[in-house]
């Protein structure tokens, strides 16, 4: 009997668009659910703030399965600014999932990250390719020094924190920090089809080796739009998340290795 057809994982047809473009040096990978009122500001911020400050970016947006006017307006955005990479899913399927999507059709040397909410500060992700470029680092993480959330949100970043220290032994101070820039090599291992990963994204990229540096970045209030995550839900979500990276922690082994050749014969 002849086997029948496997299935074969999605195209990304803005990959293939842009696969002849140049390619950039930094792709900023940011995924939106409903943001129609933050998708004009961010291309506006991500050109004077990145791309008239010297460094060829491409923004790629992804739209997770949005029912407000985000994908149309990411549309409009796109025709006139050829560097905007809008991406589309027609149901949510989290900010993982969606940071995965951007990841797989970037094409920059490195991969920066910011959130749709416009409470990151694309100017940091500047700061962080220039001091990248000198190779001492492979990833650079930001944390919010003067954190623009209420008290309900600092207290549940805190029990995540502190669950993360006792669990993973993850020293990275502000892990839920959305602004952030790493080598794309490390960018394209990142386990994130599995829910809630974007959250383990430093202590993930540390197991596989990348010398992370933390430096502190702009945090802004959100102006509008609404949060997409509950206090009591993150906090749970995040404990099972934590368990979960700590099996694959433990039984994570490195594929490197080293070709030995066999010395000739002596005779």
């Amino acid at each position: 009997m002849t086997p029948p057809p496997q299935p074969q994982p999605p195209e990304f047809p803005a990959f293939s668009q842009a696969s002849s473009l140049p390619q950039p040096e930094l792709s900023v990978v940011v995924p939106a659910l409903n943001e129609q009122d933050n998708v004009g500001p961010l291309v506006d911020e991500v050109r004077t703030a990145i791309r008239e400050q010297g460094i060829d970016v491409e923004l790629i947006v992804i739209d997770d399965g949005s029912t407000d006017q985000t994908l149309p307006r990411l549309l409009e955005q796109a025709r006139a600014n050829p560097w905007v990479r809008p991406m589309h899913r027609d149901k949510p399927q989290g900010q993982s999932a969606a940071t995965h999507v951007g990841i797989a059709v970037a094409r920059g040397k490195y991969v920066g990250f910011l959130d749709a909410d416009l409470q990151n500060d694309p100017a940091d992700l500047a700061r962080m390719v220039i001091e990248l470029r000198k190779g001492s680092f492979d990833m650079m993480q930001g944390y919010r020094a003067k954190r623009q959330d209420n008290i309900k949100r600092k207290f549940s970043s805190w029990v995540g924190r502190t669950t993360r220290k006792l669990l993973l032994a993850d020293e990275i101070r502000d892990t839920g920090c959305s602004t952030r820039v790493m080598k794309r090599e490390f960018a394209v291992q990142l386990p994130l089809l599995f829910k809630g990963m974007h959250r383990f994204m430093p202590v993930y990229a540390k197991m596989l080796g990348a010398r992370l540096c933390e430096i502190p970045v702009n945090h802004r209030p959100r102006t509008s739009g609404v949060t997409k995550y509950g206090t009591l839900s993150r906090a749970t979500q995040g404990l099972v998340d934590c368990l979960a990276v700590r099996w694959m922690k433990n039984r994570y082994r490195t594929w490197a290795a080293t070709e030995v050749m066999p010395q000739p014969n002596k005779h």
